[in-house]
């Protein structure tokens, strides 16, 4: 049993380069900028042997009302409930602010829970901040410096009495782990099958422009207010991922910030919400691209699932807001005729009509990324693919290179996610984009791999398993 752990305190004291210490990589934003998170972003942190749950909170603010800042308490409050350790974090060489006494007699009702950290206490700088923190009453604070990694070892103790109960309580702790191993041959026999390596956890990316209903989808799939929703633009900007089951299948749910136009992007802030958005769609296996369905498939959708596809990732786009569209046939026609005109790389992308807001055809969307999910992970056997590869170059026999016809040899299943087919060939550079199209085209329909990408990579040489 993992125990949890919640990063608090005002703003701009360094939560969030906290947090990046504790998870061992750059996952939250950070900006000299005060008030730049406002999720709960959760991460697997981690010092020497301990290991936690932690999140990193937005800022303390003395604001109880419905405004943005006012949601953004309530997402911190919701965090110190959940979590079993609450690390109470100070700036040292600013010293205790009425803000941090504030907070400070909050948290004193949960005091068998609380650490109080103070942070930049790196050289003598922090030293007096450190001494004016014994009067929050929330016991030793512990000196750390976030930024340069020092401190840590006292900050170790400090969470290791709280886990060591954990573990007493419950019994030790649960490891999983994830992997993956090609194989080429079926395990009940079958030409085609679901890689059994498949990944444990699917990874599930939400991405697409801003303000199109992002963060009220995650909201409505998780049946809770997780993440922050709003009238106002762009107000995600860290990708926050929560783990989730459905229907038995667990999932990993990553809501990210809107991608403009790179020519309408001003400022570090934003250029680094997207940069963290294009990192989710990379590690994701999954992604369901949003679409306002007032207005179906503008240029920055179709360049985000261009960027999807390129990446390799299973797509399925959602069109969002359906109860607000009045000609519904009309935009699904336009929604069709566009992703064939567009999003020719793709064949058969599925697309679902969705209300985040009333929560309507939710079941049906995540079906649908199954159902592509699992045809992101199809293999096809060698001896299957051969006879398909005979069939289809008597049917369509291949061009003409130097005077010479391009003889196919041999193709391969190289890997799954997606899936990538390698080709032997006479003469590589000889065979023409059209009749690649054409051999991927019957893949697709030979195989049933609709709506995915798949990578076709032309080999020269003899058949590599001849005489073995």
């Amino acid at each position: 049993m993992t125990i949890t752990v919640a990063i608090i305190g005002r703003p701009n004291v360094g939560k969030s380069t906290l947090f990046n210490r504790l998870v061992g990589r750059r996952e939250a934003i950070v900006d000299d900028i005060p008030g730049v998170t406002r999720d709960r972003r959760e991460g697997q942190g981690r010092i020497a042997d301990l290991e936690f749950r932690v999140f990193d909170t937005a800022g303390l603010e003395d604001v109880e009302d419905v405004a943005l800042e006012g949601r953004m308490r309530l997402q911190t409050e919701a965090a110190v409930e959940e979590a079993d350790v609450v690390l109470m974090v100070i700036d040292a060489r600013a010293g205790v602010t009425p803000l941090d006494e504030y907070f400070g007699r909050w948290l004193r009702r949960q005091q068998d829970k609380v650490v109080l950290v103070a942070n930049k206490c790196e050289g003598r700088a922090g030293s007096g901040g450190l001494m004016d923190a014994f009067r929050l009453g929330l016991g030793d604070p512990v000196a750390i410096s976030a930024e340069h990694g020092e401190g840590l070892a006292d900050l170790y103790q400090a969470i290791a009495g709280f886990a060591r109960e954990e573990e007493a309580e419950h019994g030790g702790r649960e490891f999983d782990d994830d992997g993956e191993d090609i194989v080429d041959e079926s395990p009940d026999g079958s030409d085609i099958w679901r890689d059994i390596k498949a990944p444990k956890i699917l990874r599930l990316a939400i991405v697409g422009r801003p303000n199109v209903g992002k963060s009220t989808m995650m909201n409505a799939l998780l049946g809770e207010n997780r993440v922050l929703t709003g009238p106002e633009a762009g107000i995600t900007r860290d990708a926050i991922e929560v783990e989730w089951i459905w229907r038995d299948h667990p999932i990993q749910l990553v809501d990210t910030a809107g991608l403009r136009r790179s020519s309408r992007v001003w400022g570090r802030l934003e250029r680094a919400s997207g940069a963290d958005t294009l990192r989710a769609i990379q590690y994701a296996h999954v992604v369901v691209l949003m679409l306002d369905a007032t207005m179906m498939l503008e240029r920055q959708d179709l360049t985000i699932a261009r960027m999807v596809v390129e990446e390799g990732r299973a797509l399925v786009l959602a069109a969002n807001k359906w109860d607000a569209v009045t000609d519904k046939e009309a935009a699904l026609k336009a929604l069709r005729d566009r992703i064939q005109t567009s999003l020719p790389q793709v064949r058969e992308i599925p697309y679902i009509t969705v209300s985040a807001l009333r929560e309507r055809n939710l079941d049906r969307l995540l079906d649908t990324v199954l159902e592509v999910y699992d045809t992101w992970n199809r293999r096809v056997s060698t001896a299957r693919l051969n006879r398909w590869l005979g069939n289809m170059t008597e049917r369509h026999p291949p061009p003409l290179a130097r005077g010479r016809r391009v003889k196919l040899r041999y193709i391969t299943q190289a890997k799954t996610r997606p899936p990538t087919f390698a080709c032997f060939c006479s003469q590589p550079e000889g065979l023409s984009d059209a009749y690649v199209r054409y051999l991927v085209n019957g893949l697709r329909d030979e195989f049933a791999l609709p709506g995915v990408p798949i990578r076709f990579m032309l080999r020269g040489g003899d058949n590599p398993y001849v005489d073995k």
